[in-house]
């Protein structure tokens, strides 16, 4: 059975804000669990075996499209003796995935959770200075570091920005985006604009890229 370290994150609010329409929101946050780093090629490796099995090292997992990230959950949280979260059929754009947030099995964040963890409190456009939190383009060389390398934000989460970037759960904007799904954080191929808090990106549920992984999330039973 694997058994993962996550952290407490108390409830709180979060006003999330898309600088592409301007718009801003509100969220109320519930208390939830979150893994203070992303799944690393050796989580992935252990939990899913097979194929899978010669993956090694403390980088993130990357090249997992959103759809795989479910998946991903779905057996590890079977593995842990934990209720699944979700439900998934058969629709390639994943529209037909459904969260049960009252499960206690590892997910995806939602982005508001996301954002809420990563700002831990702070309201500037990251926690602390980018060189000293993040692999970015201007110190990563160019690839990506094992994770919890740079300085934590004050909540004890690592890599929350840079280093590679975080799918979450919402889609982004179904009225003009149809099934695309949100990703956070920047990664270490990034300028460090993009390396902020608030920055929102998103593609198709299938997509699979070098710089692309995901952190782990439960709800509170």
């Amino acid at each position: 059975m694997t058994t993962l370290r996550m952290t407490e994150i108390p409830a709180g609010t979060i006003v999330l804000r898309d600088e592409g329409t301007k718009a801003s929101w509100k969220v109320e946050v519930d208390a939830f669990l979150l893994a203070p780093c992303p799944v690393t090629r050796d989580l992935y490796g252990a939990v899913l075996g097979g194929a899978f099995s010669a993956l090694s090292g403390t980088t993130p997992m990357t090249e997992v499209s959103w759809t795989e990230a479910v998946r991903f959950c779905n057996v590890l949280s079977r593995e842990s003796g934990l209720r699944p979260c979700y439900s998934i059929g058969d629709d390639p754009d994943a529209l037909d995935v459904t969260c049960d947030w009252t499960a206690d099995g590892y997910r995806l964040p939602a982005e508001a959770e996301w954002e809420y963890a990563c700002r831990a409190g702070t309201s500037d456009v990251r926690y602390g200075e980018l060189d000293d939190i993040a692999w970015y383009r201007g110190n990563s060389g160019g690839a990506l570091h094992d994770v919890a390398g740079k300085e934590p934000n004050a909540w004890g989460l690592h890599d929350m920005i840079g280093n590679v970037w975080e799918w979450c759960w919402d889609v982004y904007d179904p009225r003009v985006y149809g099934p695309y799904r949100v990703f956070r954080g920047g990664g270490a191929f990034d300028r460090a604009w993009g390396c902020r808090a608030s920055t929102r990106r998103k593609s198709h549920p299938t997509l699979s890229i070098d710089d692309l992984g995901f952190r782990l999330a439960r709800s509170r039973g």
